[in-house]
């Protein structure tokens, strides 16, 4: 039984989904014009591939400390944090004008998503949990991949629409999303101080001490729950592949498009309505999570769904002319939002709240070398053959991944309960 005051399952949900969307729209407002502003402020594109190293490696250094902190310490100081470095990060972006200062920009960005990869989830999770044990936090998620979906894609809009007012006074066009984001950014950080209630036993700066020497005990007992849990471990082993294998619509889409259309300035004109469909897209397709769990459920679901994206990406490789393309795109993140969810929820369901962002943060650190080693080994196929080949292979890399959801499907079919959490000893591993 909920405490007195305590948050319904509804309210943690409404509460999670507005700060989820709020998290995301400045997102959306920046993706449009952040290339293009570092060009105008005069960085080559070398340099803007340099400076964007900066967040790369801090999120790979930080993702586990950051995750074991938010998990001692509590995830509403962290979050906190991490937004007010994303407000600073952006107020710094919309003045910088030299290398040193993009680079100390991406370095604040990299810090932000370290601390924010993770915690707000963990809360949903926890709290819903808290407000009944029983809850299917599952369509929570579910829908949190349709607001993302939608912040992101009415940002850009929007940023576009700025853009398009041309410049006002001294602030150039480029700039005016930007300015939008700050605000964005300020909202967001407010509604997280007035809608995220989060019950810790201690605070203060003995709690703050306390928590740094315990989040290497947080981490440590993540780890541990890999060896133990052969469900949780392939879990984890997904984001490998699937790291690997977005290179294919992230990275290389732009060039297989401009081979189809040949001409790239008329393929980047495509791009940008087509990414606002794209995540248009993602968001209907997380919106369709809950009848995938009806109809298959969660493992099952999971598994399918990482077949079916490499087969879109297939599309992407082999069809001609760019509709058959960008039907390819927009299916590929139709399926790319609802397998997150599923993906997650399978992922929540093996292991107990006070480590929960920890194990975030490690199935969150597996896509990074494997992104980078995918952007490495695709890129150099796609030069030595075709960009279709390199897709191909992308896309098989993609769909092997299946199996991997084999053992939380048959830990499932053991029992007709949620499979318990793996049990945590007192001591941490070495």
């Amino acid at each position: 039984m909920s405490a007195p005051g305590a948050l319904t399952v509804r309210q943690v949900r409404r509460r999670y989904l507005t700060l989820y969307g709020l998290r995301w729209l400045p997102t959306g407002l920046m993706i449009p014009v952040m290339i293009l502003l570092m060009q105008e402020r005069g960085l080559s594109l070398p340099q803007i591939g340099l400076v964007g190293t900066a967040q790369g490696l801090l999120v790979l250094a930080l993702e586990l400390p950051t995750g074991g902190l938010a998990d001692a310490l509590g995830r509403r100081p962290v979050l906190i944090a991490a937004g007010v470095l994303n407000l600073a990060s952006l107020a710094l972006f919309a003045m910088a004008d030299s290398f040193v200062l993009f680079f100390v920009v991406w370095a604040l960005q990299g810090i932000y998503r370290a601390l924010d990869s993770g915690p707000l989830e963990s809360w949903y999770v926890d709290a819903t949990l808290a407000a009944d044990p029983d809850a299917e936090y599952e369509r929570g998620l579910g829908h949190a991949g349709t607001v993302i979906g939608g912040a992101i894609g009415a940002g850009a809009l929007l940023s576009g629409g700025l853009v398009a007012l041309g410049p006002v006074g001294p602030v150039s066009a480029l700039t005016l999303p930007v300015l939008a984001a700050i605000l964005a950014q300020a909202v967001a950080l407010v509604a997280l101080l007035v809608l995220l209630v989060e019950r810790r036993p201690a605070t203060g700066l003995p709690a703050l001490r306390a928590s740094v020497a315990q989040a290497p005990g947080m981490i440590g007992q993540a780890v541990g729950l890999l060896r133990r849990s052969r469900v949780l471990l392939a879990l984890v082993a997904v984001e490998l592949f699937w790291g690997f294998g977005m290179v294919t619509f992230e990275s290389l889409l732009p060039v297989r498009l401009a081979e189809v259309v040949g001409d790239p300035e008329r393929a980047a004109a495509l791009l940008g309505p087509a990414n606002s469909a794209a995540w248009i897209a993602s968001a209907a397709g997380a919106a369709v999570t809950p009848l995938l769990l009806r109809w298959c459920g969660a493992a099952p679901g999971a598994a399918l769904l990482r077949v079916l994206q490499g087969v879109t990406v297939v599309g992407m490789g082999l069809l001609a002319g760019p509709v058959g393309v960008l039907v390819a795109y927009l299916a590929c993140y139709a399926v790319h939002g609802a397998s997150n969810p599923l993906h997650s929820g399978l992922l929540h369901r093996q292991v107990d709240g006070p480590y929960r962002t920890s194990v975030l943060s490690l199935n969150s650190m597996m896509a990074q070398p494997a992104g980078a080693l995918g952007g490495v080994v695709l890129t150099a196929l796609a030069a030595a053959t075709s960009v279709g080949t390199a897709m191909v292979v992308g896309a098989v890399v993609l769909a092997v991944a299946a199996p991997l959801y084999l053992p939380a499907w048959l830990a499932g079919r053991r029992s007709a309960a949620p499979v318990e959490p793996v049990p945590v000893p007192t001591s941490v591993d070495t």
